[in-house]
Formats: structure tokens, sequence, C-alpha cells
């Protein structure tokens, strides 16, 4: 056991889910911080503008009219690469559930097809950190991304 525990909301590595090849960075081996920490809270070249206007190009969509959240959450590395991908749904009720599993998959192949993250810098060193991204749908189509 570490002599540090986990931080609340750490994902640990699943062989069935993960990149073995994904590295986290050396220092958040023990320790991560989360997307709002640090200077920008949202580091993606372009910002979420950029996230936004590729889905549109996307055209992700889903038959089944269902309303409600899909979350996508990982980890950005010191080098700006992404792993430790979890998804999570909701209903409009925020109760969660899996209304739309192949929705939910086509969400999670967006956000790992994503290459614009920066690693954030915290006294001038480079770190990974825990970012997610939650797309909210309405009738089947995909009508906001926060945060």
């Amino acid at each position: 056991m570490s002599k540090y525990p986990a931080t609340v909301g750490d994902i640990e590595f699943d062989e069935k889910l993960d990149d073995p090849a994904f590295e986290k960075c050396s220092r958040e081996k023990r320790m991560s911080i989360q997307y709002y920490q640090g200077a920008r809270q949202f580091d993606y070249k372009g910002e979420k503008l950029a996230i936004i206007e590729k889905l549109e190009k996307e055209k992700i969509s889903s038959g089944n009219k269902m309303s409600g959240y899909i979350t996508v959450r990982f980890l950005v590395n010191c080098e700006g690469k992404t792993g430790l991908f979890r998804v999570q749904q909701m209903n409009a009720e925020l109760k969660e559930t899996v209304p739309d599993k192949i929705l939910g998959e086509k969400l999670l192949r967006f956000t790992k097809s994503l290459d614009g993250w920066l690693p954030k810098e915290i006294r001038g060193l480079k770190t990974g950190y825990y970012q997610y991204l939650t797309y909210k749908i309405e009738d089947g189509k995909v009508s906001e991304v926060l945060p």
C-alpha cells in the first residue's frame, strides 16, 4: 500500500478497458490534479469551440430519441496524450442509466479522437490532469458540451 492514499476520483488502470501503452506523468503516479486546477480551466487547442466544431462535422446522433447526459472522463498526461477513459450515462432526471449504449460508444470514440489536449503547467512543471466532457443529449442529438 502506498504511503499516500489515492485522490478521490482517481481512475485505476483496468486491463480490459485501458491501453497499456498510456503512461501517466511520473509526478502523478502518486497524485493527480483536476481540470480546474492551474491557470486555465480548459486546456485544449482552440478551446471548447474547436471541440464543438469537430463534433458538428461528425454529425453524431442516435435513432433512439433519448434525452439525458453522457459523460466521458479521462486523464491527460504531461505530453497531452489521453487515456483511462470512463463513460457514465444519466437520463434527463440525472439518474444513472444506460439509455443508449451505441450513442455512448460513438461519443467515447469521438472523445478519444480529440488530439488537441495540452498539459497543465504548475510552477514551471508540466503535469497531467483529469478532464471530462459531458454531452447533453436532446432527442438523440448532442445539444451542448460541458464544462
